[in-house]
């Protein structure tokens, strides 16, 4: 049945792409009227194809101003490795072979999903929260040459683990999801309240010697992953800001080259955005609002593992991420909140909101995919 749902959303999603870049006009990635594969492979996943056919610059590129440029090192390795090993075995062009991968991981996600789900839920409700995930606004993204397919593979498959309490199996997940996208420092802080929880209960919820150190290892090993790629950067262009200054670059348009400060950009953003007062207002709002959704009773039944890692990631935006188009899909790993929405019975709610998320799919291609003019609208 999952499969089934997943090959139904991406009938759905693949018509409204054909139909969005059967208008699409000439632009900096493809001409008019590009097909499929063409059109799936602009914006960022054109970096991830650098990536993929010629490596990280060794010296990091800098603007007229002798700022750091926008440059590759922003783009982790783990999703343009995998597209580069079957090109060379397929002898495929990137742009096929890429949609492809991101295909077949979110059949993956997918059926990984369902099966988190009914961890904490129902069949019903399980299999709802997947229809919910497959036809997502961002769900497009799920076919493009991306790195969200694998990532959320991946990071579904760890926090199924997680659950499971298979801890010595996290280890090469964790290590292979923190070099596809940003993941290791939050989803370490994720696992650390899973075991002070687990600390705190072990009275009625035994939490022995061997498991405490293997669990307190992986919170470790996730901190440790979490770091190696700015490491990584750092050993290979010889400058230890090599990632978060490139990082940082994507954010200059708005606010110009500043430092990294943790905790300061979402305030930075809402002023940009709207001003003061009104920009440090909204965006406190939004934090408490967030605070308060992780106590809601729907969300409660998710269960405490899937809360931590929603406020260990919550946390982690707040911490280093800038606000702006592309937020709405660096929001995707809050997936595990479709199971709170997928809780109600009712027929008509059910279906309004299918109908509600495929109109969200054909706004966000509008709005973020779709290259109108001088696009400032990056997905």
């Amino acid at each position: 049945m999952v499969t089934l749902i997943w090959a139904a959303s991406r009938i759905v999603t693949t018509a409204l792409v054909l139909l969005l870049a059967n208008v699409q006009g000439a632009n900096p990635w493809t001409g008019a009227s590009p097909g499929y594969a063409e059109f799936a492979n602009m914006w960022d996943a054109r970096w991830y194809n650098i990536v993929a056919v010629t490596g990280y610059p060794s010296v990091l590129p800098l603007t007229a101003g002798g700022e750091i440029a926008e440059n590759a090192w922003a783009f982790m390795p783990g999703y343009p490795v995998v597209v580069r090993l079957l090109m060379a075995l397929s002898g495929a062009p990137w742009a096929p072979v890429a949609v492809v991968v991101s295909l077949a991981a979110s059949l993956g996600a997918a059926l990984l999903f369902y099966r988190l789900m009914r961890t904490v839920q129902p069949h019903t409700v399980a299999l709802f929260a997947v229809v919910l995930f497959c036809v997502a606004p961002l769900s497009p993204v799920l076919q493009f040459g991306y790195a969200e397919s694998l990532y959320l593979f991946l990071l579904i498959l760890a926090l199924l683990l997680l659950l499971e309490r298979r801890y010595v199996l996290l280890f090469p997940v964790i290590a292979v999801m923190a070099l596809t996208r940003p993941s290791g420092l939050a989803f370490a802080l994720a696992l650390g309240l899973h075991c002070v929880h687990r600390w705190i209960a072990r009275a009625r919820d035994p939490f022995p010697v061997r498991e405490r150190m293997l669990a307190a290892s992986v919170v470790v090993f996730s901190g440790i992953s979490g770091l190696a790629w700015p490491a990584i950067a750092w050993i290979i262009t010889g400058s230890i800001t090599a990632y978060t200054d490139t990082e940082l670059a994507w954010r200059s348009a708005y606010i110009g080259y500043q430092e990294l400060v943790p905790f300061t950009a979402w305030f930075q953003g809402g002023v940009w955005w709207l001003g003061m007062p009104l920009g440090i207002v909204v965006v406190s709002v939004l934090i408490l609002a967030f605070g308060l959704t992780l106590f809601l009773p729907a969300v409660r039944r998710l269960g405490v593992d899937l809360r931590f890692w929603l406020a260990g990631y919550g946390l982690y935006l707040l911490a280093v991420f800038f606000p702006q188009s592309s937020t709405f899909r660096l929001l995707m790993p809050m997936f595990p909140l479709l199971g709170a929405v997928a809780q109600p019975r009712s027929t008509l709610y059910r279906v309004g909101m299918v109908l509600l998320f495929i109109a969200g799919q054909w706004g966000w291609l509008l709005l973020c995919w779709g290259v109108d003019g001088a696009d400032w609208t990056p997905p």
